[in-house]
């Protein structure tokens, strides 16, 4: 089956006059900062991946359905990516993208999910990122099942899994059936901290997600409330002009590094700091070793 192509996706776009690719924050005029240059980063494919494997919310919605409010899915229960780089999602056997997947049979059924990052601590500009992710809807079956259950039990263990059933209409020990959906993507557009992009489909198939993203939100969380002096002195690295009345938040964290967002009385003058790590980190040993370093450097011991 060939991908899809030509879905419209409410994201990244080419300027008339420009060859700059515009954001989505530029246009509600959130004024989120923006990172320094010169510093690493996840490539837009493994941005995108590790969104889809996080806890981000996520929605999706089916393209020129007659009644948008009937076929809205909601909240999937769980989601993950196969090696071959489909999306697979487990909805409500009763929701109306259940229904219309498994009545469209082998027909096209265009759907596009959207994935919304919101930081884990309060900081201005909460609103990390979005991704938009759009191709064919089409119900898991025969042999397929079993494999993508065990995929979404690996990666995101939920107890829906247990109350699979063949039938969508008959509950199953009380409670509404769950069904498997697969999203073969064809586009793909994320806007984020980094900036506005396209990605490749093949090259989410190829992307791991950052092995942070189990740990992201109760670290960030851990360091805004009880390491908050820490992290605002890591302003004293970039300068004793910058540091001169700023507080910092950690925003967001991967393999690479720690980033911070730094306010002072002026909200103009908020901007992201980016701190790379010595090396990648791949565990949470790592981590800390890599956040000991950054804390001394900053004049911590």
């Amino acid at each position: 089956m060939s991908r899809p192509h030509g879905i419209p996706l409410p994201s990244a776009r080419r300027s008339s006059d420009s060859n700059e690719t515009e954001s989505a924050f530029d246009d509600d005029k959130q004024g989120q900062p923006r990172p320094r240059e010169g510093v690493r980063q996840l490539t837009g494919a493994e941005r995108v991946r590790t969104l889809v494997e996080s806890n981000a919310s996520v929605s999706l919605t089916l393209p020129g359905a007659f009644d948008q409010e009937e076929f809205g899915t909601g909240l999937p229960a769980a989601r993950t990516v196969t090696p071959d780089g489909d999306v697979i999602l487990l909805v409500s056997g009763e929701s109306a993208a259940a229904r219309a997947a498994a009545h469209a049979q082998d027909d096209d059924l265009t759907a596009v999910i959207e994935i919304t990052d919101v930081a884990p601590v309060s900081v201005p500009h909460r609103i990390r990122g979005r991704a938009w992710l759009a191709g064919w809807l089409t119900p898991v079956r025969g042999d397929d099942r079993a494999a993508c259950a065990a995929l979404l039990a690996e990666r995101r263990p939920v107890g829906e899994l247990l109350g699979m059933s063949e039938s969508l209409d008959a509950p199953y020990s009380g409670r509404p059936a769950w069904m498997m959906l697969r999203l073969e993507v064809g586009e793909i557009s994320v806007d984020d901290l980094w900036g506005a992009e396209r990605v490749d489909p093949d090259d989410l198939a190829a992307a791991e997600p950052d092995p942070m993203v189990d740990h992201e939100t109760e670290l960030l969380q851990h360091l805004s409330a009880a390491h908050g002096d820490r992290i605002a002195d890591l302003c004293g690295l970039l300068g004793a002009r910058e540091a001169q009345g700023m507080k910092g938040v950690p925003l967001a964290l991967d393999r690479l590094g720690l980033r911070v967002r730094f306010t002072g009385g002026d909200p103009s003058a908020a901007f992201d700091a980016r701190f790379d790590f010595p090396e990648p980190v791949s565990d949470i040993c790592g981590l800390r070793r890599a956040m000991h370093t950054l804390f001394s450097a900053a004049g911590h011991p």
